[in-house]
């Protein structure tokens, strides 16, 4: 595929699969629509780049969908002073569209293969790489104007929590009952709460699991 089949399918992803679906912020289309997202998707699946749907990554990993990562920055409502952090960097996607919003991005991720990739396709891109457990965040950072879960968790990590600043911003996809919610979430002194806005089939972050009760 050549790169205006590309330019032409990005504005077909904007027009299809996000102004549809009620993400209108100008800031989160002009970015989703100006980041080549071919160069994060693995080279046997860049057929599938724009559509609407996840991209296998391998090894239980995939890349968010463009309505799904949509909806999310639509919901944390990205500043142009933030300091964020998105934890499950995957191959850098969701990092390198945020990261034409805020001040400055720290991108976590755990899997070595796919940091690699990352490192590789953020190259020339303002966003600070760094491994580690997803479950962990990344408190040399911290504190965090702005925290965005590129995935789907059932539960939200105190050490997370606690590397949002004052009135910082979470935003994730919360797992219920096998059902994913577009969540956000804000930090008011000693105390966080989160609110589920709409339903969007998402990745499924490893390590977040809640603990299971005991069963006969």
């Amino acid at each position: 595929m050549t790169e205006h089949n590309f330019e032409q399918m990005r504005k077909a992803m904007v027009a299809s699969q996000l102004r549809t679906t009620g993400i209108n912020d100008p800031r989160v289309i002009a970015a989703m629509g100006a980041v080549p997202r071919e160069r994060f998707v693995p080279a046997d699946r860049i057929a599938i780049a724009y559509a609407d749907t996840l991209v296998p990554l391998g090894k239980g990993r995939e890349l968010n969908s463009p309505m799904s990562l949509g909806r999310l920055l639509t919901e944390a409502a990205p500043q142009p002073a933030d300091r964020a952090l998105v934890i499950g960097a995957a191959t850098g996607y969701a990092a390198a569209v945020l990261s034409q919003m805020v001040a400055s991005v720290v991108a976590l991720e755990e899997d070595p293969a796919l940091a690699a990739a990352a490192k590789n396709a953020l190259k020339g891109i303002k966003v600070k790489l760094v491994e580690g457990p997803l479950n962990q965040g990344q408190k040399a950072g911290a504190p965090y104007d702005l925290i965005l879960i590129d995935g789907a968790v059932e539960q939200i990590p105190d050490a997370i929590i606690a590397q949002l600043a004052e009135n910082g911003r979470l935003a994730a996809a919360m797992l219920d009952d096998g059902v994913s919610r577009i969540s956000i979430g804000r930090r008011g002194g000693t105390g966080f709460g989160m609110a589920a806005v709409s339903d969007a089939a998402s990745a499924i972050l490893p390590g977040f699991d809640k603990p299971r009760g005991f069963t006969f």
